[in-house]
């Protein structure tokens, strides 16, 4: 059950016609990453580049690159896991109906980490400067671990049990790293790593870290998923992979997979150096800035080694099917995580952690003849309280009692639809500000700070939505391009913006102050300011990419009839949203086109990749 290692794993896929092996030259500065990206928008197969530029290992992509391929990886253990999952939420089902859970014990056994004295890792020692130098975007800082299983111990009381494994990023190259002796490690707020790391330097010790790459799929899947502090990620591993994992121990270190295909291993002292640029999943280059510096020991390697990567851009790329596949595994756990909450959407197209869609109960007043947000604020601060939708910078919650049936977040038109009807502008806009928000989002007042905004909305209908531009709407010089991108939803082009970080901008409050006596434009509560009105319209990726990654709720929301009382912040009619492009924001990322050509060509007729791209 399950594969033990890379090679298993690509063997079963060339069988199954969902592999295609490139023996072409291909160059891991760029263009291998916009190959697999192309590749992965037609829905294509894993990918096999057995000839890359400057290096002896192989490399592998895409190789969960459709959610039907995540399914075929894991099609022995995932309807096991998911039950594992329903006796959390429910553990009296397994009394009612024990013939459904008869795989549980089994799949709890395989949780246990093995441990062995040898294995296919410690076969090989190499170089750190003879990995695979990945770059995937022509502005990033050097060559980076894109699908990296980063393992920590807790200082405190050491082994698998306070384990955690983490899909940290690793800079392999470039910046003023010691070559062969150092790399970077980035890993971000509210990570598991960082707790390892707060306690080792309070033991005046350095911290241990192992990089494993390739292995088990199933290792690679648990690096990304987001378990409750205190569970161990290599123990949802065995569960998932089918199978106890061998783990044998670096002389003098940490354990690693006995069937990984690369680990490095090495300490954290007290050393930090710029890291980046790198093209991140929002869609933009995450900037330099100073992170932890991980001192190379040793770097191992098994006989048939081959290199998993990946390359993460503008939503969907390859990582939306983690995040889909984990959703599968997930979405019924919800109410006994956050009591109250039903259903919840960390939207993709939006980079995860800037827009979270939710829905939930609102009981506290059954009572009474007008329903408004109160359970709702409590389900809201919950989901930015505990895991990873902490990181959330938008939540948008309506109450499930308002909702018709098989409505759903997870339909968005319906949804922001179902919000702007119902939403009091003057009442239920919560703004939390000067507050930790993702650190790869660059549209708050300082790196890893910004402000987050509970947009909730429960009762009766308070507005009718309108579908065309008001006759009376005159914009202020520099504004153009009005364009209804759906019902109650407004776009407009603006002048470039000028602006420092954290400073509003006047001119954004005279334009809202202009659409005061706008006859009609109550019926567009939702205004918003971007840099190409057409684009941002274009389609509900767009507008959802565009709006919420380019914002900064506070410092980025204006008001039509905008007010202050009591420190409470609302508007009479509309909000107004500036999702320009801001004078700090990060650059966007934009594909080489000499690269893009280079791609076209292996599609073309006699190319690897023809009939494929």
């Amino acid at each position: 059950m399950g594969y033990k290692n890379t090679r298993e794993c690509l063997e079963a896929l060339e069988a199954r016609g969902e592999l295609v092996r490139i023996d072409k030259s291909v160059d891991a500065n760029v263009e291998i990453g916009a190959i697999q990206r192309r590749v992965f928008r037609a829905g294509g197969p894993a990918l096999l580049f057995n000839n890359v530029k400057g290096c002896r290992f192989p490399m592998a992509a895409n190789i969960f690159g459709t959610r039907d391929r995540m399914r075929f990886l894991f099609r022995d253990t995932v309807d096991t896991v998911e039950r594992l999952m329903k006796l959390k939420l429910s553990p009296m089902e397994a009394f009612k109906r024990p013939w459904a859970y008869l795989g549980a014990p089994r799949a709890a056994y395989h949780t246990l980490p093995r441990r062995v004295s040898d294995g296919p890792i410690l076969r090989n020692r190499t170089t750190v400067s003879n990995l695979p130098q990945l770059v995937s975007w022509p502005m990033d800082g050097g060559g980076y671990v894109t699908l990296p299983q980063v393992y920590t111990e807790d200082p405190d009381n050491p082994g698998f049990a306070g384990s955690n494994m983490g899909m940290y990023r690793v800079q392999l190259s470039g910046n003023d790293y010691v070559q062969d002796k150092e790399v970077g490690l980035h890993y971000q707020i509210h990570r598991g790593i960082g707790h390892h790391h707060a306690k080792a330097i309070a033991r005046g010790e350095p911290l241990k870290v192992n990089v494993f790459v390739g292995g088990p799929p199933a290792m690679t899947l648990a690096a990304v998923m987001p378990l409750p502090e205190g569970l161990a990620e290599i123990f949802f591993a065995g569960a998932m992979g089918g199978h106890r994992i061998p783990m044998v121990r670096h002389p003098g270190g940490l354990p690693m997979p006995a069937q990984a295909d690369f680990c490095i291993c090495g300490t954290v002292e007290g050393v930090e150096k710029s890291e980046g640029p790198f093209g991140d999943h929002l869609g933009y280059y995450s900037l330099a800035h100073d992170f932890p510096v991980l001192k190379v020991d040793a770097v191992y390697h098994r006989d048939d080694a081959v290199w998993p990567f990946t390359t993460v851009g503008r939503p969907p790329q390859e990582d939306t099917m983690f995040g889909e596949f984990i959703h599968e595994l997930t979405s019924e756990l919800v109410p006994s995580v956050f009591s109250g909450v039903h259903e919840v959407h960390a939207v993709d197209a939006a980079g995860v952690h800037p827009l979270l869609l939710a829905v939930g109960s609102e009981r506290y007043v059954p009572y009474a003849g007008e329903r408004q947000p109160q359970e709702l604020l409590t389900n809201a601060m919950a989901l930015l309280g505990n895991t990873q939708t902490s990181l959330s910078k938008y939540v948008f919650i309506a109450a499930r009692e308002d909702m018709e049936e098989g409505q759903s977040c997870h339909d968005i038109p319906g949804f922001f639809h179902h919000m702007l009807t119902r939403a009091d502008l003057t009442r239920d806009l919560h703004f939390i500000t000067r507050t930790t928000i993702d650190t790869l989002d660059y549209s708050g007042i300082s790196l890893n700070q910004g402000s987050k905004l509970v947009f909730a909305a429960a009762g009766s209908v308070k507005r009718a939505l309108s579908t065309e531009v008001p006759s009376t709407l005159k914009l202020p010089r520099g504004y153009r391009d009005p364009q209804v991108f759906a019902p109650g939803i407004l776009v407009l082009k603006g002048p470039k913006h000028r602006r420092k970080r954290d400073q509003q901008d006047p001119a954004l409050e005279r334009l809202a102050e202009s659409f005061r006596s706008v006859k009609g434009i109550e019926g567009f509560p939702m205004i918003v300011l971007a840099d190409d009105a057409g684009f941002t319209a274009g389609n509900w990726d767009n507008f959802l990419w565009v709006t919420f990654t380019r914002s900064d709720p506070a410092t980025d929301m204006y008001g039509v009839g905008g007010f202050t009382h009591a420190k409470h912040w609302g508007a009479d009619k509309a909000v107004v949203i500036d999702a320009r492009l801001k004078t700090y924001h990060a650059p966007p990322l934009e594909p080489d086109p000499e690269v893009e050509r280079a791609v076209d060509a292996l599609g073309a007729k006699g190319g690897p990749l023809h009939g494929i791209i």
